[in-house]
């Protein structure tokens, strides 16, 4: 399809009430997208059943906007986004097999049709658990191939992406225009994405703000791009688990990471569990599942100093301490120099410190 045909459809995606399923039916008919964006709204309901309102509206809608396919394109240029339908080979694979796939991306970065793609998902709110198990299974997966996917929220999102940088590749999915950086402090994150060979993808058009009924679409996409789904860490009513139920109903796997039971942040995913999800505790264990082998480097042992091995003694991998509580867990409760055997621990990889400046294992043992 050429780049006008591409604008076109991209108007029409922006119809109100057209919806993906219905845009697609249209298409089908094989009528182009200039066509239909120029034909009568009563003729297009004749190829495509419609109610009257709908009629109304389309015709209402292009009425008022009569420019939008080239506006689109002009707004793209400025923003450097790129467009990608459904009918193009750079569009993915399997996300054209889902029952009402967007018939527009816009992109920044680079799509990757063939890649192998996992989502992984969780709460906003997340334990300590739950982000060291982000960043590790992010992480590890990345690094044996798999391009992670999820939706740079707040949380398990934005620790999965995190994790899938240091390794390898990661995908982030909006629930808003594709030039919108929802939240506001993972800008920069999107920036990191894009630019290191990931990409940031929206059905959405440059300019539109998030609203509450785009994340349920949105992760029909998460789900969508992925041959399977895990679940990190979820309560009894979280989003993540409609991603997961997407993911089942288009026969993709999903997997589930246990918690505590007296955790209510892990509710969500032993529901998933008892229901047949696929209980996951190592990255091997998906990849395995996948049939990846894992590319693990054999890992040196790190030299510690004798104040480091004092302090890694008294950390874990899933409880973060503060300084503080660092000084208290040691036997005399002291370290002159604890702030910068801190510092050369994190330099080293030893120890990672979190946004509350509390720190935990770099690595499980």
């Amino acid at each position: 399809m050429d780049a006008r045909q591409d604008f076109y459809l991209a108007a029409l995606a922006q119809c109100p009430g057209l919806g993906s399923r219905r845009l697609g039916l249209l298409l089908e008919t094989g009528r182009d997208a200039v066509s239909l964006w120029q034909m009568p709204a009563l003729e297009m309901s004749r190829l495509v059943r419609m109610p009257q309102g709908l009629v109304e509206a389309l015709q209402s809608f292009r009425r008022t906007h009569p420019d939008l396919p080239e506006l689109l394109a002009e707004s793209c240029q400025q923003r450097g986004v790129h467009l990608c339908t459904i009918r193009d080979a750079s569009y993915p694979y399997l996300l054209k097999e889902i029952f009402s796939a967007p018939p527009v991306l816009y992109f920044r970065g680079t799509l990757v049709p063939e890649a192998r793609r996992l989502a992984i998902v969780g709460s906003r709110r997340l334990s300590p658990y739950g982000e060291a198990l982000a960043l590790e299974f992010g992480e590890q997966l990345a690094a044996a191939g798999l391009t992670v996917v999820s939706g740079a929220a707040r949380g398990i999102d934005t620790r999965s992406h995190r994790g899938a940088l240091k390794t390898g590749r990661t995908v982030a999915v909006l629930g808003c225009g594709i030039d919108v950086a929802y939240p506001a402090e993972n800008r920069r994150l999107l920036m990191e994405i894009a630019e290191s060979g990931g990409a940031v993808i929206s059905e959405y058009g440059p300019g539109v703000q998030p609203l509450p009924a785009f994340f349920p679409a949105r992760n029909r996409i998460i789900s969508g791009l992925s041959e399977g789904t895990l679940v990190v860490e979820a309560a009894a009513r979280s989003g993540s688990l409609i991603t997961a139920e997407l993911a089942l109903g288009e026969g993709r796997e999903v997997y589930a990471l246990p918690g505590s039971v007296f955790s209510k942040m892990s509710e969500g995913c032993h529901h998933l569990i008892q229901q047949g999800a696929r209980l996951v505790t190592k990255p091997c264990d998906i990849l395995e599942d996948m049939g990846l082998v894992q590319k693990v480097a054999a890992k040196k042992q790190k030299s510690m100093t004798p104040d480091e091995r004092r302090i890694y003694q008294v950390l874990s991998f899933d409880h973060p301490l503060s300084a503080d509580e660092i000084l208290m867990s040691l036997p005399d409760g002291e370290m002159p120099s604890l702030s910068f055997t801190l510092l050369q621990m994190e330099l080293k990889g030893l120890i990672i410190e979190n946004e509350l400046h509390a720190y935990r294992r770099a690595e499980r043992e």
